[in-house]
């Protein structure tokens, strides 16, 4: 039944005291929460903190949420926030990629993760693989306008931009996600001769 509710039905009943109406809001958004915390934290176990730590704000902060915008987009502002936070608090270094000896890095560390050679020929894996390479705001902008279906409106909301600077940083993001994704399968070509 719980299922059938919109998310602004699910919040209404959540701030009357039914803690069942917020697990289900939890259990809608997990899995995108995740990924997009795993685009900014790069580590498994940091994103899942980070998920954890936005739902406790989201529910502490539950009140003030005016529906002005779509939950999901509110709770991915609250998202963006905590993975700043986080990566400001363990001062992750995140160098740029375009770098030679960056990438070489990277891909010396990819190629010994090759697990399965029908997985890693997959369209999803050399994607997925190019995206983590990204700077976690490309990955995280990349994330949210295709697996997030999010307009660019809805991402400068959460990410505090003004909508032209997202339409730039897409623009960006896609471009390097290109130079990303020629520059592995030109490997994978060459592997494969």
């Amino acid at each position: 039944m719980q299922s059938k509710l919109s998310d602004a039905e699910l919040i209404e009943q959540t701030l009357t005291g039914n803690q069942a109406a917020y697990a289900e809001l939890v259990k809608r958004h997990q899995r995108f929460v995740f990924t997009l915390a795993l685009r900014y934290a790069k580590v498994r176990e940091d994103a899942e903190e980070i998920a954890q730590d936005c739902f406790i704000k989201a529910y502490r902060s539950l009140a003030a949420f005016k529906g002005q915008s779509k939950f999901s987009t509110w709770l991915y502002s609250i998202v963006y926030t905590t993975a700043m936070t986080s990566l400001r608090k363990k001062r992750v270094d995140t160098e740029s990629i375009d770098d030679e000896n960056n990438f070489i890095q990277i891909e010396n560390q990819a190629s010994a993760y090759d697990v399965n050679s029908a997985e890693n020929r997959s369209r999803s894996f050399y994607l997925e693989q190019a995206i983590a390479q990204l700077l976690p705001d490309d990955a995280a902008i990349i994330t949210l306008f295709y697996k997030g279906e999010q307009s660019l409106e809805e991402i400068a909301q959460a990410m505090g931009m003004e909508t032209n600077t997202v339409k730039v940083k897409l623009f960006r993001a896609r471009q390097r996600l290109k130079e990303r994704l020629e520059r592995n399968l030109k490997h994978e070509v060459k592997e494969l001769i």
